[in-house]
């Protein structure tokens, strides 16, 4: 029997691509976005403790109590951001769960969400399996900044949720101070909600800001803001991430998530609840990435490659122009099996395949990961 697809023109994920193809030709993996360094010995310690005290069973669906309050501690630390633990921090098995959850809670039938491309896949689907419709506008190569009159031009009566990702995925682009006071303008008079991905808020270099929607009480009130334990503490495979919003918008989030996952991973929940409380680990990230970034470009600085900027993330956006006109995706394929370096193709952040010959890198590895594979590319 054959199913009526809801996405027909949705195949495998590109990250999962062409992780498989640097598997078999044994390629650097600098495609995928995680880490091929160790979690720290004192976390895994910790939910090892939780798993031998008997921590196993379903935890409660909004999240272990002692994480939903350093959750809340933490976001009024650094935001300034008063979040109840009890109505308004929600616990996901990872980011992207997250998203879905609050994209299904705002999203109905012929809503138009905007979104700005390149963009991490799981958005648009996420959208047209609630009924809606994603509205594509287009970061201004290559600086990645937005065009606010095309997005004020864009929005509306139809318009019910914008997406945002700072630091953002691909690119390593910020929103900074000029574009949340557009923001703000553009939606002051509305009732859009917000959805901000913000899972690399601790990754962000040359002593910039991060400019979180929790900062600002006007785009809180109307926000998801969704982050990532698994960014932070060098855990992707751990999928937990969590959910701050205002009670009403928390109590719609929460009944999605219940029938999506109902619970979280226990003994690893308190163990993060116990870990956030050395706060220097995610204070020094920043620091951390930007040592690996720096030397990823010094290493390729000989190269034909050309570097744009990287201000977040621990994404590395790489011009191919110079070396090749190939289509980014056969060049992405033949660097993987040729040369055995694997990368992003990022025309797959677009939804018409825009194709502006750049590549996307992952630099989160071992600094002997990052010499082996830039000296293939300065061979390139």
């Amino acid at each position: 029997m054959n199913i009526n697809s809801k996405l027909p023109d949705v195949g495998v994920t590109i990250f999962s691509q062409m992780t498989k193809l640097s598997n078999e030709h044994g390629a650097i993996n600098l495609s995928q976005g995680f880490p091929d360094f160790d979690v720290d010995t004192e976390l895994i310690e910790l939910v090892s403790k939780h798993m031998i005290s008997g921590n196993n069973q379903y935890a409660p669906t909004q999240g272990v109590w002692p994480l939903l309050e350093e959750i809340a501690e933490k976001s009024r630390q650094i935001y300034n951001a008063d979040y109840n633990p009890e109505s308004e921090i929600t616990v996901t098995s990872g980011a992207t769960e997250a998203l879905f959850a609050a994209i299904t809670a705002v999203v109905e039938k012929d809503d138009e969400v905007i979104l700005f491309e390149p963009a991490y896949d799981s958005y648009a689907p996420a959208i047209r399996l609630s009924g809606g419709i994603p509205v594509y506008l287009k970061l201004i190569f290559p600086d990645y900044h937005m065009d606010w009159d095309e997005v004020a031009n864009a929005i509306s009566e139809k318009t019910k949720l914008i997406i945002l990702n700072s630091p953002h995925n691909p690119t390593g682009t910020l929103l900074a101070a000029e574009d949340i006071s557009a923001l703000k303008e553009i939606v002051s008079h509305t009732n859009l909600f917000i959805i901000s991905d913000e899972v690399y808020e601790h990754i962000i270099f040359d002593d910039l800001i991060h400019e979180s929607m929790l900062k600002y009480p006007e785009l809180a009130e109307r926000s998801f803001v969704i982050s990532s334990f698994g960014k932070t503490y060098h855990c992707t495979g751990w999928k937990i991430g969590y959910c701050l919003a205002p009670e009403p918008l928390s109590r719609e989030f929460q009944k999605i998530h219940q029938f999506l996952t109902f619970s979280s991973n226990t003994p690893i929940q308190y163990a993060f609840a116990q870990f956030l409380r050395y706060k220097e680990v995610y204070l020094n990230l920043a620091t951390f990435y930007q040592k690996k970034r720096d030397k990823f470009l010094s290493l390729i600085n000989n190269s034909r490659f050309k570097a744009l900027p990287c201000k977040g993330t621990y994404f590395q956006m790489l011009d191919y122009s110079l070396i090749s006109k190939e289509s980014d995706m056969d060049f992405a394929k033949r660097l993987t099996v040729d040369s055995k370096v694997a990368s992003i193709p990022t025309s797959s952040f677009y939804h018409d395949g825009d194709d502006h010959k750049v590549l996307r890198f992952c630099f989160a590895k071992k600094d002997e990961t990052l010499e082996k594979a830039a000296k293939i590319l300065c061979e390139i």
